[in-house]
């Protein structure tokens, strides 16, 4: 089976795109183009949006996009970003509005920071996490409270990052992807295996995808570890690799999100 590094973070219902997606004209972005090293299979200024279903029912919208790189700390980061909010009908049962960006090297190989503000039903968190690649560590701050920085692996990405560089391998059948993956609280060792390749009716659009399945057992929130919990990812075998539709089945059920645009 073939292998390459990877690392992955957890996440709660925001892994749902997780898994869970403008304008661009800067100076860094012309650098990263012009560095062979960099050949992403996405760039900045790609918006796509999901539509996210409970079951049947509605649920509400998802936006996944690549910003344009942004200068941290005197370094030039890559800068991904994920919103999620539920509709008017989700709002009365389970209102979600999160906004998490990831900032990356220009490799994409370390994660710099990682923010979450995170409004999920009665739940209302700042989160970030801060990344010492000097000193290998990964500090967690919530609002108030500062975490002790844990050690973490050289290259270790957060999970919206890890999401990014799946679609940035070689996909092929059989293939195992692992990386080191922190939220700042726990270091683990993300996998994501690609299962098989498949043709799915997305709207009126037919996608020629692989079908990828990242290891949960470490994921909490909505993704509680039981013997069910399952996140599946349909990414185009085009030299895009947009992830096309995601589909989770959780211990508050089945949620499925498909690209709108």
């Amino acid at each position: 089976m073939m292998k390459t590094t990877f690392r992955k973070r957890k996440n709660g219902l925001p892994i749902i795109l997780v898994m869970l997606f403008s304008i661009f004209c800067t100076p860094a972005f012309s650098e990263i183009t012009a560095n062979p090293k960099n050949n992403f299979c996405f760039k900045p200024g790609e918006k796509l949006s999901y539509k996210l279903c409970w079951g049947l029912i509605p649920a509400g919208f998802a936006e996944l996009s690549v910003e344009p790189p942004k200068e941290l700390d005197g370094e030039t980061a890559l800068h991904f970003l994920l919103t999620i909010r539920t509709n008017s009908f989700m709002d009365h049962i389970y209102k979600v509005r999160d906004r998490i960006e990831s900032f990356t090297d220009l490799e994409l190989d370390n994660s710099l920071l990682y923010i979450k503000n995170q409004h999920e039903g009665k739940t209302i968190r700042n989160i970030s996490v801060n990344f010492d690649l000097e000193n290998h560590t990964a500090t967690h701050i919530n609002s108030w409270e500062k975490r002790e920085p844990i050690p973490i692996s050289e290259k270790t990405l957060d999970p919206l990052a890890s999401l990014f560089y799946v679609r940035n391998q070689p996909l092929s059948e059989g293939l195992e992807i692992t990386r080191p993956v922190t939220d700042g609280k726990k270091n683990v060792l993300g996998v994501a295996r690609v299962i098989k390749r498949e043709k799915i009716q997305v709207g009126d659009i037919e996608y020629d995808t692989f079908v990828v399945e990242p290891d949960l057992k470490d994921v909490r929130g909505v993704f509680e570890k039981s013997d069910k919990s399952k996140l599946t990812l349909w990414i185009s075998a085009d030299d895009r690799r947009q992830v096309v539709k995601i589909k989770s089945k959780v211990v508050v059920g089945s949620f499925t999100g498909t690209l709108i645009n």
